[in-house]
């Protein structure tokens, strides 16, 4: 056969001329024993004809790559930022690298399928996924990738079988709302985080829970949906302002929207705190910088991509994880973004 009339060497293309799996390709790869001989002398046989060199491969590595593959559902956020620090600084420690990805929503299964395609052919070590719900297709799929994984913050009931790192969203949101109600504020604004995920209802429900110990009655009047990002923010800030008997005070579900809602107070001409006091949650470095500097629940981002990091390298090496689920302490920061009930 000519040079130039093989396929891309991929270890799609491996796969494909061998008539087998991907992952099949990936575990001769790693030297699993999983395989059997006739199907690794195979695959091992067209690797070599192929000339096909793994990305990541170092010499005396044996069957690691070195890489933690670290899965975010959207990129596009300062909030993906800390965990990404949080995780590279632990691999780093380890001496592993870090390879960052997404798994777009819209994309649906199409999205998931090619990163999986990717992960087997750069044979990462393990996986951090981050807000996903980790569904019986991809769960299936590492588990024949014989990857471990680890989910940051997940997207539904934690699964107790995949170990997860969270933060105490409910007790964040009660002390939000403690703060405000203990500020004087009786009539409290919630911007809601993205519907379905674990996150955004605990943060609901604490929000709830803090009204009803002040015996502040629930009003749905109050309550605006959000995404977590600036322009929801700023579409519910308006939304908030413009009711016939407004708010004194918000409470953001994200330090974005809790932006977006600064905007909004701006633009119907009143003014943080005097008018409108403004609680978010993350404490992102932009919250200090602001004008005024937010007040926030701080959720240890960069804490929780350490420790998912440091909890799959663990499984790597054959130990077990130190606990099948850890939620990380969050604490209000106070800043100047909120203060007593103005006169509007």
């Amino acid at each position: 056969m000519q040079e130039s009339h093989r396929p891309a060497v991929t270890i799609s293309a491996i796969a494909a001329e061998a008539g087998v799996s991907v992952p099949t390709v990936s575990r001769v790869l790693n030297g699993r024993g999983d395989v059997a001989p006739r199907t690794r002398e195979r695959v091992e046989t067209l690797l070599r004809d192929y000339g096909y060199q793994r990305r990541g491969a170092r010499p005396g590595a044996g069957a690691r790559s070195g890489l933690i593959d670290l899965v975010f559902n959207d990129l596009d956020s300062p909030w993906a930022v800390e965990i990404i620090r949080g995780v590279e600084e632990a691999a780093n420690e380890a001496g592993a690298s870090t390879v960052v990805s997404a798994i777009h929503r819209k994309s649906g299964a199409t999205s998931t399928r090619q990163w999986l395609d990717n992960v087997s052919a750069r044979a990462s070590d393990g996986a951090i996924l981050v807000t996903t719900d980790l569904d019986s297709f991809l769960r299936a799929e590492l588990q024949r990738l014989q990857m471990p994984a680890v989910v940051v913050d997940p997207a539904g009931v934690p699964d107790l079988d995949v170990p997860t790192i969270g933060a105490t969203n409910w007790t964040g949101a009660v002390g939000a709302t403690e703060h405000l109600i203990g500020t004087g504020h009786r009539r409290i604004g919630f911007v809601a985080g993205t519907p379905g995920l674990w996150c955004s209802r605990a943060r609901l429900d604490g929000y709830r829970a803090g009204l009803d110990a002040a015996g502040i009655a629930f009003d749905p009047e109050l309550v605006v949906q959000g995404n977590f990002d600036y322009q929801s923010g700023f579409r519910a800030g308006c939304g908030l302002l413009e009711l016939a008997d407004p708010p004194s005070a918000v409470f953001a579900s994200s330090d974005q929207m809790a932006l977006g809602v600064y905007e909004a107070v701006r633009q119907k001409g009143f003014r943080v705190p005097e008018d409108i006091s403004v609680v978010g949650f993350d404490d992102l470095p932009e919250s200090r910088w602001a004008s005024p500097p937010l007040t926030t629940v701080r959720q240890p981002l960069a804490e929780m991509g350490k420790l998912a990091a440091r909890t799959v390298l663990r499984m790597v090496q054959g130990e077990g994880p130190e606990s099948p689920r850890v939620e990380l302490a969050t604490r209000l920061v106070v800043r100047e973004s909120t203060s007593a009930p103005g006169s509007r």
